[in-house]
């Protein structure tokens, strides 16, 4: 299959103006409709003629694979709607994402722990939003590499461009490990770093319902919408632009699910907008075993399985809330973010004029959460037939042991006896300085004591002497 055009669209967020010109130009090209890519960007899903792109000067056309460019992916879309760091708005998500001015050659994903609509893990370079204002967890998964790590230090805001750039400027090199990647970093730029003075938390919660109009406060609404095809009509597409500028609405979110979300819909025009809707004919109320599954692009053979799939769900009332599905074809290089994967075999050599039926693997995250980054096999070579019992019986163990591990945690944290580590906090700005972690900002490897470091160290944060620090008991 021939790879599709795309247009990068920075954290999936678009005005509406922009929006409506990227239809006219689609039209201009010839299709009638555009679709959503799991990276929040926007695929022309038809051949269209290259000759005219010089008549749409505002838009560069890329194909990922052929031109080297990637989105950046972020959870912008889940903000004021969903569980969120408190600092980090929707204001903040625009300032960052307008530092990222280059043609990325790297995946990079910026996102909050606290949500769930958005994966964490899936780009090259992750920036994942800490407790401390303004400051992220990094963690690199580079090309070749086959794990994801941890950067050594958290990143400032205002530093994630330069990091990121400096990270790509590297590439030639091929570094092996985080530390090499830290230090080339640290030689490159001058940054803002702060010490990593815990690990990342990353709360679970079941995967939410994104579509149809919902309350935000007291007088908003967001409104969520998905077309199971992934093919959003242009016509609809223009005159729901045209309604978003009437209504005051400045943004329009693409999810990672092929999708999109309008946030802000003013309490005096939600009349108006389910007029709009009902006079296309627009479904929004489908049902959580429709919205929770991830398709490869254009792959018309995975929408046949999902349908398959789905209809058998639906006439065994069997329930999905919480899980969500990708299907995905051999040899795909793409990182898996749903809780279940079915994974489609490559057929053997043909033999003759026997038909060869196509074969599966089932996998499973570790319990059941994407975030893990962990994937059990639990059955390979299956034929489709077996596909819909077995799902159904995974489901089932999900529910079974939801909540049961965290269960099991707090009874072991019940019985341990309570354990306290002694840190060093700065007294001008509450940094802390824990044994543990050291301070790799300024070469303090792990497991040196607050007693062995030099006199003249500071508060990597804000350059306070090391006599500001006090001595704190922290009980974990």
């Amino acid at each position: 299959m021939e790879e599709p055009y795309r247009l990068r669209i920075n954290g999936g967020v678009l005005s509406p103006g922009e929006l409506k010109y990227i239809c006219e130009a689609a039209e201009g090209l010839g299709l009638d409709a555009i679709s959503f890519g799991s990276r929040q960007d926007i695929i022309f899903p038809e051949k269209i003629d290259e000759s005219k792109f010089v008549d749409f000067n505002k838009i560069q056309f890329i194909k990922p694979k052929h031109d080297g460019i990637e989105n950046i992916v972020s959870s912008y879309v889940s903000s004021d709607i969903l569980p969120s760091t408190s600092w980090l708005t929707s204001d903040r998500y625009l300032y960052i994402l307008e530092q990222f001015k280059h043609n990325l050659k790297l995946r990079v994903n910026i996102t909050d722990p606290k949500q769930r609509l958005v994966p964490l893990f899936t780009g090259n370079i992750n920036f994942i939003a800490s407790e401390h204002e303004d400051y992220w967890y990094l963690y690199i998964r580079l090309p070749e590499w086959k794990k994801t790590v941890m950067y050594p230090a958290l990143i400032y805001s205002w530093d994630m461009d330069k990091v990121e750039l400096a990270i790509e400027n590297i590439l030639l090199e091929e570094p092996e490990t985080i530390e090499t990647i830290f230090d080339l970093v640290s030689d490159a730029v001058d940054t803002n770093n702060r010490t990593v003075d815990k690990p990342l938390e990353v709360p679970f919660y079941p995967f939410p319902y994104y579509e149809g109009m919902n309350r935000i406060g007291t007088d908003r609404y967001w409104l969520g919408l998905y077309w199971r095809n992934n093919r959003y009509d242009l016509k609809f597409l223009k005159a729901m632009c045209e309604l978003c500028s009437e209504s005051k609405i400045g943004k329009i979110s693409i999810t990672p699910w092929k999708s999109f979300i309008v946030k802000g819909i003013p309490l005096k025009t939600k009349l108006q907008w389910e007029k709009f809707l009902g006079k296309f004919g627009i479904n929004v109320r489908h049902s959580m075993l429709e919205l929770n599954w991830h398709l490869p692009v254009n792959d018309k053979e995975a929408l046949s399985l999902k349908k398959y799939l789905v209809s058998n769900f639906d006439q065994n009332d069997i329930s999905t809330y919480g899980l969500t599905f990708g299907i995905s074809n051999y040899g795909s290089n793409s990182y898996y973010f749903t809780s279940i994967v079915i994974e489609k075999n490559k057929q053997p050599e043909s033999l003759g004029d026997f038909i060869i039926r196509d074969t599966y693997n089932l996998l499973y995250a570790k319990n059941f959460d994407p975030n893990t980054r962990e994937y059990i096999m639990h059955v390979q070579d299956v034929d489709k037939v077996e596909l819909p019992g077995l799902l159904m019986e995974l489901s089932q163990l999900y529910f079974e042991q939801l909540g049961n591990e965290r269960e099991e945690v707090d009874s072991e944290e019940s019985v341990k006896e309570i354990s306290e580590e002694e840190v060093f906090q700065c007294s001008e700005c509450m940094t802390i300085y824990s044994e543990i972690y050291g301070d790799v900002t300024q070469n303090i490897t792990p497991g040196t004591s607050f007693e062995e470091l030099p006199e003249s160290y500071e508060c990597s944060l804000c350059e306070a002497p090391k006599s500001s620090f006090e001595k704190k008991v922290l009980v974990k």
